[in-house]
């Protein structure tokens, strides 16, 4: 085996698993102004490099994204208000309406996608409304929240998304999401699902950025157990039957397995999410002089496209490009 290793070239030659910029879509957090201090950027200390950013700096990073040659950015908002319902999620002058036009008419070329979701905007941080369940104590109501992440949607794509992406787990969303917009005059917008997405330790850095924390309790009622692969398959078909155009996997480091089991399952264009936490520790490793955090990130994007991600969502996807940039 070690003939077709012994150089560069041989090793080119024969590799399995290709790795572009195109492939990658940079999140980026977009803030009113009284979340981001007043400031055009907020830098995030959990996420080194990541911060909240105004309408203007988010179209900033999308040139540079653009001109990187990335596949996509994916938008997050948050709101200076927040209320019981997440009213500010469907607002038409919400940050993450008003950076999708802006974003639209700078870099018209540039991918925009939307993660559609409540967590952001809700008082108690739940991905959904809540309800009484007869007995004082709160919980989910997943019927009710359906129909406000539709609402939702409708407005991502009316503001001019090229994708949505709901992540909220609701049972029954994908399909109350395709036919919202497919009666707004939106049949062309297609859903990006967060089919497989578990109740992971991996979050805590995005709930600093996006300050979605639950107020009380946690995810686990909706999101999955990290426990269950066949779960996952089960989720993902039930969204393509539902009308998903993709299907995501978050996170992603850990859950190689699933990736390839959904891909599989499926035959679908599957996103895995590099998500905050796993973005924090090639961070913090690489700042401690632990590893060399262009070989980690590299290997680890690349593992996640060997796996059989499509797509990959990542912190890292301006450094990652720059890299592979110099690698080719």
């Amino acid at each position: 085996m070690r003939r077709l290793r012994a150089s560069a070239g041989l090793r080119g030659l024969v590799r399995e698993t290709e790795l572009r910029a195109s492939q990658l879509v940079l999140g980026l957090f977009v803030a009113e102004p009284h979340a981001r201090g007043g400031r055009e950027r907020l830098e995030i200390d959990s996420m080194p490099g990541v911060a909240r950013l105004s309408v203007a700096a988010a179209v900033a990073e999308a040139h540079e994204a653009a001109a990187l040659g990335l596949g996509a950015v994916m938008l997050f908002g948050i709101p200076d208000e927040k209320d019981e319902d997440g009213s500010g999620a469907w607002d038409d002058e919400g940050a993450v309406q008003l950076a999708v036009r802006a974003i639209k008419q700078a870099v018209p070329e540039l991918l925009v996608i939307t993660d559609v979701c409540l967590c952001e905007y809700t008082s108690h941080g739940h991905c959904g409304v809540l309800r009484d369940d007869g007995r004082g104590a709160p919980v989910l109501d997943n019927d009710a929240s359906v129909e406000l992440l539709a609402r939702t949607a409708v407005s991502h794509a009316r503001a001019g998304a090229d994708l949505v992406a709901p992540s909220d787990m609701m049972d029954g969303r994908v399909g109350a999401i395709r036919e919202e917009l497919d009666a707004e005059g939106f049949a062309d917008v297609p859903i990006l699902a967060y089919s497989a997405k578990f109740a992971s330790a991996f979050y805590g850095p995005f709930r600093d950025a996006a300050d979605s924390a639950p107020a009380f309790g946690d995810r686990r009622s909706y999101q999955m157990d990290p426990a269950n692969g066949r779960e996952a398959v089960r989720e993902a078909l039930l969204d393509v039957q539902e009308g998903a155009d993709m299907l995501m996997v978050k996170p992603a480091l850990a859950y190689g397995d699933l990736i390839r089991a959904v891909k599989e399952a499926t035959g679908m264009p599957v996103a895995a999410y590099n998500v905050s936490g796993e973005y924090a520790m090639v961070k913090d490793a690489a700042a401690a002089g632990h590893i060399d955090e262009r070989a980690t990130v590299l290997e680890i994007l690349t593992s996640l496209r060997r796996a059989g991600a499509d797509t990959i969502i990542t912190y890292h996807a301006k450094d990652a490009a720059r890299w592979l940039a110099e690698t080719s």
